[in-house]
């Protein structure tokens, strides 16, 4: 074997396990990221709650019901006291909202877990998890399968677009030069002649 292919082959193990570990750690995080972003959402969950539950306590001490309460708040002509008709219909929104995103993300299986997520994300929750996101390897089964896969996409990617067309190029290049073709002529026959 020449020492050239030897190096190569080497490099090329070395790439691969490289490969392996890059895939497992990025992947990994897939599911770490949204089990935090989902710590988050609950509790902007539970504060949206809680405001909405004092909404509901003033509406019950004034004899309404919640939805009565944002009616005639809203059509009062003081517009501050308008205006506070909207935050509270924005209250109701915005649980039922936070309820729905963290119902789907919770209950999605692992395959559609990262769509699902995608579809139901809060850019400024998903934000506030990144800015104190810490890397961690969850051990859990979808950790596991989310690792396992990232293995494959990564060594997937590297020799479908990376090492296969460089040896087929390799490989074509040598069919094709000139060397390749001529028969080759032994030192003993060329003294001979």
């Amino acid at each position: 074997m020449k020492p050239g292919r030897a190096l190569l082959g080497l490099s090329d193990g070395l790439i691969d396990r490289l490969l392996c570990v890059l895939g497992v750690l990025v992947f990994s995080q897939g599911p770490e990221f949204i089990q935090q972003y989902l710590q988050r959402l609950g509790g902007h969950l539970d504060e949206a709650r809680r405001q909405l539950a004092q909404f509901r306590d003033v509406a019950a001490q004034s004899g309404l019901t919640l939805d009565r309460l944002i009616a005639q708040t809203s059509a009062n002509a003081d517009t501050a006291v308008a205006k506070l008709g909207g935050v509270m219909s924005a209250s109701v929104e915005r649980v039922a909202e936070l309820e729905s995103a963290q119902a789907a993300i919770q209950n999605a299986s692992i395959w559609s877990k990262p769509f699902v997520f995608l579809r139901h994300v809060d850019p400024s929750i998903a934000q506030a998890t990144w800015d104190i996101y810490r890397p961690a390897v969850p051990t859990t089964a979808e950790g596991i399968v989310y690792a396992l896969l990232g293995m494959f996409v990564f060594l997937s990617l590297y020799h479908g677009l990376i090492r296969f067309p460089i040896t087929r190029a390799a490989r074509l290049r040598r069919a094709s030069s000139p060397l390749a073709d001529a028969p080759s002529a032994s030192p003993v026959s060329n003294l001979k002649s």
